[in-house]
């Protein structure tokens, strides 16, 4: 009776969750509304004795996300993987829910044991909440491994516990410059002169003064002004064994250094307080800045929401803090995981491989989703310059920037305390600096007492 009991309040809990809607996240993809999944119907497929699909009918799998161009990336490929492996068919159920919905959903369900699909998206900032205790998540380790040598490895690492890999991201999420060179050119500033952070905030006076205009924007309530600087210096918001670090030496130094180039006039503080806001797109729209560093993921800000600076923007590395250093970090991201709910894991794996780690499947990232694979050896592909909307807007000479620095992008560190890390600096930190023009070792000091 109560374990009747216990059941029926489970189900009940699932479908309380699955009627709430919580809105958006901070995240590298805007999150899409989309209707709600079915139950996971059961194994639609004969299999053999390891749970291989041999036939009959396609198979069923169920898969979550809360990114809508996600969906319909791995729409395409269930359908290029049904035209190649006809006798492993699988029939896709692809389902787009809103970004805390669906984590919050997927949680309940994988603790309760009910209801979880096969595949599923978690967003990088999320993925800690999945590693607690046993993760519900299946091993990767047979499908990663023989891939290390091609991809770029942190890509993986960050969504891994005790040398097991339970995710695959989208993208590297390398962080780049996009400088408006019509402004520069107007300021008689080469860009690719700029090697340094003190080289940046030299040309940035040039620029001030000559078209009055600031050289960069910073974020006043978000964590890409601050990330990728740190963690190219080797820092970062917490180290290897989950300890915050927000309050180091290198942390206050560098946001010393951004908050004086406010100060001078050389920065501008983000319109909207953000680069995700429609403020920020029209500022940027009119010319009014020289360049902003963001991930490789933010190009299609720039072709869908800036539409006027099309031709005028470049992609360059990032200055280097010091000659011969880093000049790029791996920032955001999206783990595509199976659940232990997946009714037939190893043909799971197969398809996420053909997915997420073929070179083929590395190409369509490109194209369907305009991401930077993580297999470099695509990089370097002639179908990467091959005309789309990104190469007509930044030019073909993208991934060129990208292998420059291909072996200089800096890992991050994503730990269980990351999540409540991430809300602190973007909500508290980021605004005392750049808003309200407060000490930044002071207020690191603080933030980092109130994580303790």
């Amino acid at each position: 009776m109560k374990k009747a009991l216990m059941g029926a309040m489970v189900l009940m809990l699932i479908m309380v969750m699955g009627l709430s809607g919580c809105g958006g996240a901070n995240t590298d993809n805007p999150s899409s509304s989309g209707t709600e999944p079915k139950q996971n119907e059961g194994n639609a497929a004969k299999t053999d004795g390891n749970g291989t699909a041999t036939g009959g009918e396609a198979q069923k799998v169920v898969f979550w996300t809360f990114v809508d161009a996600h969906q319909r990336f791995y729409e395409s490929m269930a359908d290029s993987w049904n035209k190649a492996y006809p006798d492993k068919a699988i029939e896709l159920e692809a389902t787009t829910i809103p970004y805390d919905d669906m984590h919050t959903k997927l949680l309940v369900a994988l603790q309760s044991g009910v209801g979880a699909p096969d595949l599923v998206d978690i967003e990088q900032s999320k993925f800690p909440n999945f590693m607690k205790g046993t993760p519900q998540l299946v091993s990767l380790n047979d499908i990663v491994e023989p891939e290390l040598g091609n991809i770029v490895k942190s890509r993986v690492e960050i969504y891994s516990k005790e040398d097991t890999y339970y995710g695959i991201d989208y993208h590297v999420g390398a962080t780049v410059m996009y400088y408006n060179k019509e402004i520069l050119d107007a300021a008689g500033v080469n860009p690719d002169d700029i090697t340094t952070w003190a080289d940046f905030e030299s040309a940035g006076k040039q620029v001030l003064a000559s078209t009055g205009k600031p050289m960069i924007t910073f974020e006043g309530n978000g964590n890409w002004s601050w990330w990728p600087a740190i963690s190219q210096q080797g820092s970062d918001q917490v180290d290897a064994d989950g300890n915050v670090t927000i309050d180091t030496s290198v942390n206050v130094k560098t946001m010393e250094f951004f908050q004086k180039l406010v100060k001078e006039g050389v920065a501008a503080v983000a319109p909207g307080a953000g680069h995700d806001t429609e403020e920020y797109f029209g500022y940027m729209n009119s010319g009014s800045a020289a360049s902003v560093f963001m991930p490789f993921w933010f190009m299609n800000r720039f072709t869908d929401h800036i539409p006027d600076l099309s031709g005028k923007i470049i992609i360059r590395p990032m200055p280097a803090w010091e000659e011969g250093g880093n000049r790029s970090a791996g920032m955001g991201g999206t783990a595509t995981s199976i659940t232990n709910q997946a009714n037939n894991p190893e043909l799971m794996k197969e398809f996420l491989t053909y997915a997420k780690l073929s070179k083929e499947g590395n190409l369509q990232v490109w194209k369907q989703l305009g991401f930077d694979p993580i297999r470099t050896d695509v990089w370097s592909d002639p179908a990467m310059k091959e005309s789309n909307k990104f190469t007509d807007y930044f030019g073909d000479d993208i991934f060129d920037t990208l292998l420059s620095v291909k072996d200089e992008i800096a890992p991050v560190h994503i730990r269980e305390r990351s999540p409540e890390v991430f809300d602190a600096v973007r909500n508290k930190a980021m605004p005392e600096i750049f808003i309200n023009m407060k000490e930044p070792a002071q207020v690191l000091k603080e933030v980092q007492s109130s994580l303790k």
